[in-house]
């Protein structure tokens, strides 16, 4: 099990045994081997994705990452267009005429 996968396998089950069992945070936290404030933010972002509390849910933030990648791309893009546009522009680039 890669360490991202098993991280989000003790967030998940974390909280789900701390709000099911009612066991203490701090003993929960202990024997999963998190410090306590780890696993309360786990309870917490389990609370937003859940739609108990209001926030950018896991699945949110997942596509703002991919769109804020997509933007830069279009961006470098544009930035690409722009440099030609220029290039192509210049006047020794006419018909005939070649750069030395």
């Amino acid at each position: 099990m890669g360490v991202i996968v098993a991280r989000l396998f003790l967030a998940e089950f974390g909280a789900d045994v701390v709000r099911v069992a009612g066991v203490a945070l701090e003993q929960v936290a202990a024997d999963l081997g998190v410090h306590p404030m780890v696993l309360l933010k786990w309870m917490c972002l389990a609370d937003v994705n859940d739609g108990y509390r209001p926030g950018v849910t896991s699945a949110e933030s997942a596509q703002n990452r991919e769109l804020r990648k997509w933007v830069r791309l279009l961006e470098q893009e544009n930035e690409v267009l722009r440099r030609a546009v220029v290039y192509l522009s210049h006047p020794s680039l006419k018909l005939g005429h070649f750069p030395k």
